[in-house]
């Protein structure tokens, strides 16, 4: 009895490893090319309406990247500039409309904002997605065009899920960026693989049962991107440069759990909040709790454009923001 039980679990280990292994190999080609939103007339036009509502018009903006694909989006000037501009970064299947709230508060509050479709989504060109690899040098040439045609006193970057990790490593390399407001970021793509190979069960699942899963994702966006999963990582680009960061976490995610930015927090090497709501689900902070994320981010914004800079380094300073909903941090340089 003791004996068939014993082969019966290995038997549904061996099941678990090899069914976890194709599903890892269709999970590999969905990370890189995943099904996007499509950029619908109807989505434009409700977007162009909550624009309008609020005296902003925008324009059409297409920037060439370093390789040559083309990115296209929406530059937006507010109707009371005063002269600060975020980069709004969107999350994975999305496109430049998923961010319309994030893009009304800022502009309702004076900042110009620029809209993009990332790499491979949208009306932006590319034929894979890339999390911040590639994407992070879209950021420079977005930033450049911006040089050129607005001259920004500051620039800022604000996103969410993977739009918050590709901010957070546009940051590291980009030293005109001054801040970074990052909502559901993943800490490194290799992290990320165990919660989709766990099935977003358990991060557990990918890192034991289901371990071909984790290797065979890695592997296959390794190979056809042509890029190391190491060279995907928020949290070691936040160590990298001392730019301020905001980190949004929802306490109720099973997408990319609050532990991956509580990771980026304890790397980060500059100013650094953590606000984690206790009942949101994944990226949903500025619906399950509008009036406190309009505090918190234009608070978070607000103090560093009264910071001194000096060639857009941020200067080490203290920002203290109250919590009155779930968990947050602070460890502020003094």
């Amino acid at each position: 009895m003791k004996r068939t039980i014993y082969f019966g679990i290995c038997a549904i280990a061996l099941i678990a490893f090899a069914g976890s292994a194709l599903v890892g190999e269709m999970l590999g080609q969905s990370v890189l090319h995943p099904q996007v939103r499509p950029l619908t007339l109807a989505s434009i036009q409700s977007s162009k309406l909550a624009l309008q509502e609020i005296g902003a018009v925008p324009e059409d903006f297409l920037v060439k990247a370093l390789d040559g694909v083309v990115l296209r989006g929406w530059k937006v000037s507010s109707a009371h500039a005063n002269g600060d501009w975020v980069l709004l970064y969107h999350g994975q299947s999305d496109n430049r409309t998923g961010m319309i709230g994030q893009a009304t508060l800022l502009l309702r509050h004076g900042y110009g904002v620029v809209m993009m479709d990332s790499r491979a989504h949208g009306e932006s060109g590319g034929n894979m997605a890339t999390y911040g690899y590639l994407e992070r040098q879209d950021t420079r040439a977005i930033i450049d065009a911006m040089d050129v045609s607005e001259k920004p006193q500051h620039i800022y970057a604000l996103g969410s899920s993977m739009g918050a990790a590709i901010a957070l490593q546009s940051a590291a390399v980009e030293s005109r960026i001054d801040g970074v407001v990052a909502e559901s970021s993943f800490s490194d793509l290799r992290e990320a693989s165990n919660d989709y190979a766990g099935l977003h069960w358990s991060s557990w699942l990918g890192k034991t049962l289901f371990r071909p899963g984790t290797w065979t994702v890695i592997s296959t966006a390794q190979k056809e991107g042509h890029f190391l999963v190491e060279e995907v990582s928020p949290e070691k680009s936040v160590s990298v440069r001392p730019f301020a960061v905001l980190l949004i976490c929802d306490g109720a995610d099973t997408i990319l759990p609050c532990r991956h930015s509580q990771r980026i927090y304890r790397a980060a090497a500059g100013p650094k909040e953590l606000w984690e709501l206790s009942r949101a689900q994944h990226a949903s902070a500025i619906g399950a709790e509008p009036a406190e994320y309009e505090r918190r981010v234009l608070g978070f914004l607000d103090h560093l454009r009264q910071s001194p800079h000096s060639n857009h380094e941020i200067a080490f300073l203290s920002i203290h923001l109250s919590n009155e909903i779930g968990f947050m941090m602070n460890e502020w340089p003094h």
